[in-house]
């Protein structure tokens, strides 16, 4: 699972050492079906998940309808919203400022027509432009990080970065030494892309239109904890090497955003 592509905005350039810079705050990009959350207080301390958050999806799964979700309001704003909102604004020094999705489905052009998302989400954006994503569900906490969508722009480099002779062994490298450990994903064509052979040495990565490294954690037990802050900051400081691959070769987008 991922958050939809970026409608609007674009991220200050890049300054200091690769990475996000510590103490570093963003306002990022706004997305399609979030809201920024409302300031926490000194009182909003992450504790963890509980493990009513989890088990308030599966029953969601099972009864997707504005009854349940009527009646399970409160258990929602204790056990899911809360936390998030706790969870994000600890990590907002160093990722960014956080943006919430709503809980809400847009079936307007869905022919599921279920009311409610089975996930609470949340997204920023660093510095090079890379996302940081993470949402909590019935299978427990997924985190991730990347390019979900790259615009027309931010494709051209990067196919051209990919079929460079340096930067696209680069890439091979740093995706290699991921894997086992990251799920690559992102986007991608079914073929070659125009211009390019379907028989290029490195056709897997330019037919991504977009590339990411997610982490499914699943309900362990320090998910209840406050360990799940560093957990998932390590989980994104992990894949360092692919946003500063991203941000080195292709960076953010400069096209204006109502033509992306």
């Amino acid at each position: 699972m991922w958050p939809p592509r970026a409608a609007s905005g674009r991220s200050v350039p890049r300054s200091g050492p690769s990475g996000p810079a510590p103490g570093r705050r963003s306002e990022g990009r706004h997305y399609r079906g979030a809201v920024a959350p409302p300031p926490t207080t000194v009182g909003d301390r992450f504790a963890g998940f509980p493990p009513e958050a989890v088990d308030f999806y599966r029953r969601l799964a099972a009864d997707n309808t504005k009854r349940f979700w009527d009646e399970q309001r409160h258990v929602y704003d204790a056990a899911v919203r809360a936390p998030m909102l706790a969870l994000t604004a600890e990590l907002t020094d160093e990722f960014g400022i956080f943006h919430l999705f709503r809980p809400h489905r847009d079936v307007r052009f869905s022919r599921d027509k279920s009311p409610y998302k089975l996930h609470q989400g949340a997204v920023t954006e660093g510095e090079g432009g890379e996302s940081y994503y993470l949402h909590i569900s019935a299978d427990g906490l997924w985190v991730g990080s990347g390019y979900h969508h790259m615009a027309r722009d931010q494709l051209a480099r990067f196919r051209s970065a990919v079929a460079d002779d340096e930067a696209g062994p680069a890439l091979e490298a740093v995706v290699a030494g991921l894997e086992g450990r990251y799920e690559i994903g992102g986007e991608a064509l079914s073929t070659a892309p125009r211009g390019y052979p379907r028989d290029h040495p490195r056709i897997r990565f330019l037919r991504h239109k977009g590339l990411t490294a997610g982490r499914a954690h699943g309900t362990p037990a320090w998910l209840s904890t406050r360990r799940t802050v560093e957990r998932v900051a390590e989980t994104w400081r992990g894949a360092a090497p692919l946003h500063d691959w991203l941000a080195r070769h292709v960076g953010p987008s400069e096209e204006p955003p109502e033509e992306r």
